[in-house]
């Protein structure tokens, strides 16, 4: 080949590489709006509860059950329609609606209204992850996917940072109320979603042997046979719903925590503070567990249930002394440790459901995935929490029942470990099948 000739391949293969990665990051920063609108509600608790007379289990169904429920129900047609039609269109549709609704949530003048709305929000969310981790998994090689969508799944810790970052902002000196932050945060979406809409293509699918002459793709119960046949699929499902149980109770519930335990708190700062941890050590563990289920997955392919078992191992301790610490940094340091070793997770999972799933089906393994993950985890975490914590507050009081509620996390903690464990052994067998099968 001639030198410009080379140059020419260099230079087509390099903007091929830009403009993945330019897709990669707007589908994150769709991702990070899409926990800033679910994360506002927990951060915004104890403003909430105080305005409408709210009590502990009604605030827990408002911050799980309302929202999880229609959310993970829908996301099941939507995937089914994401494995067959355009979908940055479904998410663009998708982003503006739960923006809206989350802007809407700002103008609720009682409990019913605000529940309606999240609902809202969650039916809008559920057009998100499933057509965006399959054009992901379009887009890079099986070999890097774990990487790329723990960069994807950094819209996680980002989302929660700028929710806690906004809302310090708008609540400094008492300057506003929790109502112009829904609406301060939700309005932005929108002009993402015009963003993402005319800036980035739909993919090509990945190759995937069509189906015979006459004959219909697979329906939606033949794509949830063909997933749950894969042990790999649904160990790591069950994993990273059981840790995110703990995960979503804590982030829906830690602030009304603090305030409660920590009288005449200055509560700007501890926005602040949650801004940066989730920024950067929730962040850091997100793209590290991607990272290092790549390499080390190259030589042992267990690994991608492995690393999210010993990270547990150490996170699951610290939270707990957490919740016993009298001292409020203390406390917030040893729950540091507690994100870092959490966000390890995410990347190895959400690269399972991918590799594993016949092409075909990836947007209906990732909604199906998120179905599972959010029923357990976004539905029960918050909703338990809230329904255990208000149960206790005749005996205990509002503090210490907050607290109780939160020390049973351990238990679903605990299953995590061992569900990730028992995956380890048979995730290699599971491998070798998707690649027999050409994926």
């Amino acid at each position: 080949m001639s030198q410009s000739g080379v140059a020419t391949a260099s230079k087509t293969e390099s903007g091929s590489k830009a403009y993945r990665n330019y897709v990669l990051f707007i589908l994150t920063l769709v991702y990070a709006f899409n926990f800033i609108d679910r994360q506002i509600v927990g951060i915004l608790s104890p403003f909430i509860k105080a305005d409408l007379g709210l009590d502990d289990a009604q605030l827990g169904w408002l911050k799980g059950i309302y929202f999880a429920l229609l959310y993970t129900i829908v996301g099941i047609p939507i995937a089914w329609l994401a494995d067959r039609y355009n979908r940055v269109n479904i998410i663009a549709i998708s982003l503006t609606m739960w923006s809206g609704f989350t802007a809407a949530s700002g103008f609720a003048a009682n409990y019913f209204q605000l529940a309606v709305a999240r609902i809202g929000v969650g039916i809008g969310e559920a057009g998100g992850s499933p057509p965006a981790h399959s054009i992901i998994s379009d887009l890079f090689p099986k070999e890097k996917r774990a990487g790329a969508l723990a960069i994807y799944s950094l819209g996680i810790p980002f989302g929660i940072m700028l929710a806690f970052f906004a809302s310090a902002f708008f609540l400094q000196g008492g300057k506003a109320d929790w109502r112009t932050v829904m609406i301060s945060v939700g309005l932005p979406g929108i002009a993402l979603a015009l963003l993402l809409k005319f800036t980035v293509k739909e993919p090509a699918r990945s190759a995937a042997k069509p189906p015979a002459e006459g004959t219909k793709g697979p329906t939606v119960w033949t794509s949830v046979k063909a997933l749950l046949s894969v042990p790999t699929w649904w160990g790591m499902a069950l994993g990273i719903s059981f840790a995110s149980f703990g995960n979503y109770a804590i982030s829906t519930w830690i602030i009304d925590y603090y305030v409660r335990a920590f009288a005449g708190l200055d509560i700007t700062l501890l926005l602040v503070v949650f801004g940066i941890t989730n920024g950067t050590a929730y962040a850091g563990g997100v793209w590290l567990g991607g990272v290092i289920a790549d390499r080390w997955g190259k030589t042992n392919k267990k690994a991608y249930a492995l690393l999210p078992a010993i990270t547990l191992i150490i996170g699951v301790p610290a939270f707990y002394f957490a919740l016993q610490s009298q001292d409020l940094w203390t406390s917030v340091a040893l729950l540091t440790i507690l994100l870092f070793t959490t966000g390890f997770y995410f990347g190895p999972c959400f690269a399972m459901a991918q590799t594993l799933a016949p092409v075909n089906v990836r947007a209906m393994s990732t909604a199906l995935f998120f179905f599972v993950l959010n029923i357990i985890a976004l539905g029960g975490g918050p909703t338990i929490t809230g329904i255990i914590s208000q149960a206790l507050v005749p005996t205990l009081g509002e503090t210490e029942a907050l607290r109780q509620a939160l020390l049973y996390l351990i238990v679903p903690y605990t299953i995590a470990i061992l569900v990730f464990f028992w995956t380890s052994t048979r995730i290699v067998e599971d491998w070798d099948a998707a690649e027999a099968r050409g994926q």
